[in-house]
């Protein structure tokens, strides 16, 4: 069997959190609206409609592009890119294509670099609903704003294409604010490019893509399968083309949807209808940015001496980090960050971040979950014994997670110690 290298690159699509749509006053909040509710000429491009632009999805786009440390463009224009699809009413979409509002950024992810290739603005298509032997058109999206993040080829599995999608989520959604992110109702949506070579950092002659999928695990387990699809085809000498296809969740397979296009196929123009766009640099500059995840979590580390572990965990939820900050600057103690992380971290909240009230839960169900747990990490268990306290709060994180429901923390973390001990 020949040996392969996997060539990766993402593409995603996420919607902004606008009042209105890309390009005329309808609300972006189309979601669960009765169908074709949310529409007007612009959007359904009747003729003599003209677009204008959204000011705040343009700023929201450069937002997003400067975390990714991207070059942000002064100069940069629409364009019409043409496909006959029902759900594009004009027959082209306005977006961009050799002048975006920002290029060539990356993210650091497992102490690698990801390059990101662009950043661009465009309009949503509307959506089809397929029921019975019919299918139906909803134009509510049509015309939602909707930035594309595309990356360089840098990815050769899945882990990293699966943290590096978490990051970005949680950028996005959390510490931006730009876009709610919702991957259920489509306002996040992943799309991985991949090839197979058999020279490593050879670009091969093919890219198959696989299209619109919601969520981070669906996104790995897609990856899995197409590297292990190719390399059986590519085995028995089968010439791979440009493709796209589908996931079927329920199955977990890919399937093919169509001859994936070129550029070419698009016939890209300049929009007519919107004047390019030319931004100072000084303006540019003076984007700020809020505290990003990852100085968030070196801050933490370092001036507040949390573990990585309580670090990590605070973070990955910004009203957690907020409320840690809060009651940390009110005991204005540092010797108290770590027990104020671990209260913060051990306790399960409502939507407005009010402490729940522990559940009564079976005495069985909690041991039998600590013996799962403790089998299931020794190293954690052996760091315990040597006297590493941490170790100790990861497992017990672990056993809540297990459990799946709120509990009394000083009894299980009780109960933990007597199951550890019993066991030296």
């Amino acid at each position: 069997m020949n040996k392969y290298f996997p060539i990766i690159g993402l593409e995603i699509h996420v919607e902004l959190n606008t009042k209105s749509k890309m390009f005329c006053q309808c609300s972006a909040d189309y979601f669960n609206k009765k169908p074709n509710s949310v529409v007007c000429p612009v959007c359904l491009g009747l003729p003599g409609a003209l677009p204008v632009p959204n000011k705040k999805a343009i700023e929201y786009t450069q937002f997003i592009a400067k975390a990714l440390n991207c070059k942000l463009n002064q100069k940069s224009k629409f364009d019409r890119k043409h496909y006959f699809y029902p759900d594009l009413p004009k027959g082209y979409q306005i977006s961009q294509y050799d002048q975006p509002f920002a290029n060539n950024g990356f993210l650091l992810i497992n102490n690698k670099k990801f390059r990101i290739q662009r950043v661009h603005l465009e309009e949503d298509a509307g959506k089809l609903i397929h029921k019975s032997n019919a299918t139906y058109v909803d134009f509510n999206r049509a015309g939602v704003p909707l930035v594309e993040i595309v990356t360089k080829p840098d990815f050769d599995n899945s882990t990293d294409i699966k943290d590096f999608l978490e990051y970005l989520h949680l950028l996005i959604q959390q510490y931006l604010k730009v876009s709610n992110a919702n991957m259920e109702e489509g306002s996040m949506r992943l799309e991985p490019n991949i090839s197979l070579t058999q020279k490593k950092g050879e670009l091969p002659d093919y890219k198959i893509e696989v299209k619109n999928i919601n969520s981070f695990k669906f996104v790995k387990k897609a990856v899995d399968f197409e590297i292990d699809r190719q390399t059986r085809l590519l085995n028995k000498n089968v010439k791979l083309k440009n493709e796209t296809r589908g996931y079927d969740e329920n199955k977990a397979i890919t399937f093919s949807q169509r001859t994936k296009e070129e550029a070419k196929d698009y016939r890209y123009f300049p929009e007519p209808d919107i004047p390019p766009f030319t931004f100072l640099k000084k303006d540019l500059d003076q984007i700020k940015l809020p505290e990003l995840p990852d100085e968030k979590l070196q801050r933490y580390k370092s001036e507040l001496k949390l573990t990585h572990n309580q670090a990590l965990l605070l973070i990955k939820d910004v009203r957690k980090a907020e409320l840690f900050e809060k009651l940390t600057l009110k005991e204005n103690s540092l010797s108290n960050a770590g027990k104020i992380a671990n209260f913060i971290i051990n306790r399960a909240y409502d939507k407005n971040m009010k402490i729940l009230e522990p559940e009564q839960i079976d005495k069985q169900v909690i041991s039998k979950a600590i013996k799962v747990v403790l089998k299931s990490n020794q190293k954690a268990v052996n760091d315990y014994s040597l006297g590493k306290e941490n170790a100790l709060f990861f497992i017990l994180g672990q056993v809540i997670r297990v459990i799946g429901k709120n509990i009394n923390i000083k009894e299980l973390k009780s109960e933990l110690i007597k199951q550890i001990n019993s066991i030296k």
